[in-house]
């Protein structure tokens, strides 16, 4: 399957997350996205307030929910959220952040089973909803890197490792 001249997608735009207690959440997701280095837009939506969290490559927006039913990370839909750190020392600094504005880290560890290079903090908003910073792996770097080198669409680095 050639994959070139699709179109190419540089990156998640916006994510939205709907929230239970939208008050709640406002408060616990200012202080973790400020004190991460992201800033703050507030203009609401249709009539209903929104938090839109910007950082230069994408937006994260809490609005509030129109269900009241709890997140389930294994039912249908998201199940947790991942932010991108350039390397272990900025994965270190946001968990020492985080661990300033009142929420709970996991202090920071490798994961192998994801892979052997994963280095990841995890944590969870108001709603229970999982959220981690991890750092940019080599995997991920070699991706970036050779993006218009990959022809296969499964398992397409196996191919940069047969030569």
């Amino acid at each position: 399957m050639a994959l070139r001249g699709a179109p190419y997608l540089c990156g998640i735009d916006h994510i939205y997350l709907s929230v239970s207690d939208f008050r709640r959440s406002e408060e616990f997701y200012d202080a973790v996205m400020a004190a991460l280095g992201l800033h703050k837009d507030d203009t609401a939506i249709g009539g209903e307030p929104h938090a839109h969290y910007l950082a230069p490559t994408f937006q994260l927006t809490i609005r509030p929910a129109r269900s009241d039913r709890a997140h389930d990370p294994y039912a249908a839909g998201l199940h947790h959220l991942c932010f991108q750190a350039e390397n272990i020392a900025a994965v270190d600094a946001s968990y020492e952040i985080l661990r300033k504005t009142g929420c709970s880290p996991s202090p920071p560890d490798y994961y192998p089973q994801y892979n052997p290079e994963y280095y990841a903090t995890f944590f969870e908003d108001p709603d229970g909803l999982r959220l981690e910073i991890v750092n940019r792996t080599g995997y991920r770097r070699q991706l970036a890197d050779r993006w218009q080198e990959l022809d296969r669409f499964l398992n397409p680095l196996a191919e940069l490792d047969d030569e």
